[in-house]
């Protein structure tokens, strides 16, 4: 289980799935959100994924919670803070500084062609306002190829989708379709997940939990299958090791290998490279 392994992706049944780093790591143990992580990853050409908060100044910060004490050494709201200000704290976990949207949009220019970000928006249309938006197009507009943006408020993407057509987007229905594949069934998801497909934020990719697609799947819908029908792609999240020296357990292994099945063109996991030596242990069996 110590072969090296860059943590890409995994080939199967002439599907490949990538293997997108959740918060910018390659282990559960290292520090969130690393900027040396990033730079691997735009090296190698990953999928990556990181969390903005708008700042005070209409910029963006790489930090997921809402207040600076959650992960840096700093106090207040995020939204209150300035360039500078944040330029001044350090991350608890690591001890660097936080990364600013002009870090990320000075990295990107280095990126590989296959490298791909994912900007989490964490704070809605109303608190982004115009001056985040504009703040966007003028740091990223020209790097619409290696990003995707998703949010949980859906106004925001679409806005997004307006001022900068070109990039794509990306939106999380998972938590009203498991409520209502338990409340009314099947049926009910299909015709929900069909409308949010044709709907107004034109989605990309759509990010399924990895045991929401499994249960439909017991229950008669592929959802991947669906949202291939209308050309989008799917990322299976958050699917992680219990033990990344072991490999898959028996469990984890029906789950996944079920999941792999269905052809994901993504699962987000926080240990990547161990879950590719982990399919190539098993595989060889």
């Amino acid at each position: 289980m110590h072969t090296s392994a860059p943590g890409l992706d995994i080939l199967h049944d002439g599907h490949r799935t990538r293997l997108k780093w959740h918060r910018l790591r390659l282990t559960l143990s290292a520090p969130l959100f690393s900027a040396e992580t990033m730079a691997l990853g735009f090296s190698l050409g990953a999928s990556m994924e990181l969390d903005l908060r708008v700042r005070g100044d209409g910029g963006f910060v790489v930090l997921h919670d809402a207040d600076l004490e959650g992960e840096t050494n700093g106090h207040g709201p995020v939204r209150a803070a300035s360039a500078d200000d944040l330029r001044q704290l350090a991350m608890k976990a690591g001890g660097t500084p936080p990364i600013l949207s002009e870090d990320l949009a000075r990295m990107l220019t280095t990126a590989h062609p296959q490298a791909l970000l994912q900007f989490d928006m964490k704070d809605d249309l109303a608190t982004i306002g115009e001056g985040g938006l504009s703040h966007l197009v003028e740091h990223f507009g020209s790097a619409d190829r290696s990003i995707i943006v998703s949010a949980g408020d859906l106004d925001l993407i679409v806005a997004i989708g307006h001022r900068l057509p070109d990039l794509a987007r990306g939106i999380d229905p998972t938590d009203k379709l498991l409520e209502l594949l338990h409340a009314r069934g099947p049926a009910a998801v299909e015709a929900e997940l069909r409308s949010d497909l044709q709907g107004p934020t034109q989605p990309d990719t759509i990010y399924l939990s990895w045991p929401l697609v499994l249960k439909a799947s017991a229950q008669g819908l592929d959802l991947i299958s669906l949202c291939h029908a209308h050309g989008c792609k799917v990322d299976a999240w958050t699917f992680n090791l219990q033990n990344a020296e072991t490999g898959f357990s028996d469990e984890e292994w029906a789950h996944f290998s079920a999941l792999m099945a269905l052809k994901p063109d993504q699962v987000t996991t926080d240990e990547a490279p161990a879950t590719e030596r982990a399919w190539a242990a098993r595989m060889v069996f």
